[in-house]
């Protein structure tokens, strides 16, 4: 089981604050999310292009989506900041 945690506008967009899930890659968590994130927040418009563009820390150190995750890992999802 990983723990995960949301940040930035993934966290406001999806309604999630933090889940758990048994997943082995951070690729493996996209569905899990996008379904809870649907049951939290029916209206959300979340698609796995916008995990794809977080950044993605595991344990406090950059990862990939193709990361692999043994369990008790830590992984954090931030979106990128933008502005104008």
């Amino acid at each position: 089981m990983v723990h995960v945690k949301l940040f930035g506008l993934l966290r406001l967009d999806t309604g999630l604050k933090e889940m758990d899930a048994d997943v082995s890659s951070v690729k493996e968590l996209y569905p899990i999310l996008l379904s809870e994130a649907k049951r939290v927040k029916p209206t959300t418009q979340v698609t796995a292009a916008d995990i794809d563009g977080c950044i993605i820390m595991i344990n406090g150190k950059q990862g990939k989506k193709n990361s692999r995750l043994v369990d008790g890992d830590q992984v954090q999802l931030m979106s990128p900041v933008c502005g104008g």
